[in-house]
This record gives structure tokens, C-alpha cells and sequence, in this order.
């Protein structure tokens, strides 16, 4: 299995697995889904009763139940270093404790009238975990209205609950194979195809259809339809290469995210391989 990467941004990326399988590159797309690793704020505190800020009494109340603060506040994508941090499961605190190695402590102090917004969660310690996308609304506050709220994030999987899932968008499809008779290359119906492809994939050279885009095909067959098969116009999907496309919600990079992704599988498909041996050696 082979990766070539054609686009690789901070929260995107789009690439071809080359020299696999329907069954690997739909593993690889479960993979990104559901098992990478990440931090969410699980558990949320609030502070009941009248707040004093700034010299004022604030009443902690909000137009919103706490429930559906809470949720929201989960959803807002953390920042998640997967050296600094461990599942609670694995840490040497059983998840007992709100520990530095498996938890991020956030802290929300706003009183009305304001918007408040995922900006305003400060992390208690590294600053470099503050929230990256500020500007999430959580709550409207009216005047005399506040919330005093800590909230802890721990790491998790989608398996588990969607706010743990880092990528959305996960998609692949077969590498086009477009091949082009020259004998009919220069027909009339030919050369319009280049006008009937919705990607734009085909241009005209010398009188002659070419093939300008081919990674842009998404195999539609508009073009093939639209003079009739086995008229010199062949598209299909190879279905040893994948062009894959994904992006993160922000609390991994791209890079990163594929990355755990293939070391995931790759650990599956060894503990596999240990137990398939183990087996034939009965």
C-alpha cells in the first residue's frame, strides 16, 4: 500500500492509495472515522446560585438548560497533542483524578449582556490549548444573567460518542482509467465530449479529444453516454487505487490525522497476523 498525497493542507487533505484493495481503502476510511484518538470536554461543572463579577451580583442562570450547554460545549473541537496525553483508561490515575497527563481543564467566567463563545473557554495551565475556532456561539446572555463553568476534557473515539470524531467529509473513490481510440479521437461527436464532462476532465488538442484531468473524473460516464458505448470512449475504476479526500474539525491537522490513521492499522493488521500465527501453530 502506497500513498501519494496531492493535497495537503492544515485541515484537508486529498491523496491516492495506490497498490491496494476495495476492503483496505474502506478500512483506512473507518479508520479515520471512528478509531482516532482525541480530546472533548466530557464532564462540565456549573456554579449554581448568584456570581460576583466585577463588583456586580450576576444570577448563574442562562436562557438554555445546563444540558444543552453542556452538549455544546462538548462539540467544540480541542486541541489534542497525542504525545501529552493518554486515554483516562491508561492513566496511572484510573481516571479517578483530573490529572495534567489525561485531562484539560477549561474554565468559562462571562456575565451579560454578551454572546458567549467557544473563545471564551480558558485552559487552566498550557495556554497552547486554548480553543482554536473562537467563535463557536454557546449561549445569548441578557443583562443580570452569568455563567461560572469548568469543564474537562478527556480522550476518546467516535466509537463512542461523535463528539470524539476528528474527521467528517471521509469519502474515496476508483482511480478513472480513461482511454481514448485514436482511430476516432478526431470525430465530430468526440471532440464535444470535452463540452458534455462536467469536471471538465477532457480539452481539444489538434482536432483531437485529450485527456487533460484525469484525477478530476468522477466517473459520472457523462461523457461515455453521451455518444454511446464502444465509440472509441472507454472510463473505468481501478480498483487497486483510491482517490481519497477527508478533513479534521481542527483538533488534529490533516497530516496528523492520516498518519494515526495508517499506524492504527497497521498495529490492527500485525495483532492479526500474531493471531492468525498463533493459531496454525495449534
Amino acid at each position: 500500500m502506497e500513498i501519494e498525497i496531492l493535497e495537503m493542507e492544515e485541515r484537508k487533505a486529498r491523496f491516492i492509495l495506490r497498490n491496494s484493495s476495495p476492503a483496505m481503502a474502506n478500512a483506512l476510511r473507518r479508520t479515520l472515522l471512528t478509531d482516532l484518538p482525541k480530546m472533548a470536554i466530557d464532564k462540565v461543572e456549573f456554579h449554581l446560585g448568584p456570581v460576583d463579577m466585577d463588583g456586580k451580583e450576576y444570577e448563574s442562570t442562562t436562557p438554555l438548560f445546563d444540558e444543552i450547554i453542556a452538549h455544546r460545549l462538548g462539540m467544540v473541537p480541542v486541541p489534542t497533542d497525542l504525545d501529552l496525553f493518554v486515554p483516562q483508561e491508561e492513566c496511572s490515575c484510573h481516571g479517578e483524578g483530573f490529572c495534567p497527563n489525561c485531562t484539560i481543564m477549561y474554565s468559562l467566567n462571562k456575565h451579560g449582556p454578551c454572546t458567549v463563545y467557544s473563545g471564551d473557554l480558558m485552559p487552566l495551565g498550557n495556554p497552547d490549548l486554548k480553543v482554536k475556532d473562537e467563535f463557536i456561539p454557546i449561549v445569548e446572555l441578557t443583562d443580570g444573567q452569568a455563567v461560572m463553568i469548568y469543564a474537562y476534557a478527556v480522550m476518546g473515539t467516535a466509537k463512542k460518542h461523535v463528539k470524539w470524531q476528528v474527521c467528517n467529509g471521509v469519502g474515496y473513490s476508483y482511480l478513472p482509467v480513461i482511454d481514448i481510440d485514436e482511430k476516432h479521437a478526431s470525430d465530430e461527436d468526440m471532440i464535444e465530449v470535452a463540452k458534455v464532462c462536467p469536471k471538465h476532465v477532457y480539452g481539444v488538442e489538434g482536432g483531437k479529444l485529450t485527456v487533460v484531468k484525469p484525477r478530476d473524473c468522477n466517473l459520472c460516464m457523462s461523457c461515455v453516454e453521451s455518444i454511446g458505448a464502444g465509440r472509441g470512449l472507454s472510463v473505468t475504476g481501478d480498483d487497486t487505487q483510491f482517490v481519497f479526500k477527508f478533513e479534521t474539525d481542527g483538533s488534529l491537522t490533516a497530516r496528523q490525522a492520516l498518519d494515526k490513521a495508517v499506524e492504527i492499522l497497521s498495529e490492527e493488521a500485525q495483532a492479526f497476523k500474531v493471531e492468525i500465527e498463533s493459531l496454525e501453530a495449534q
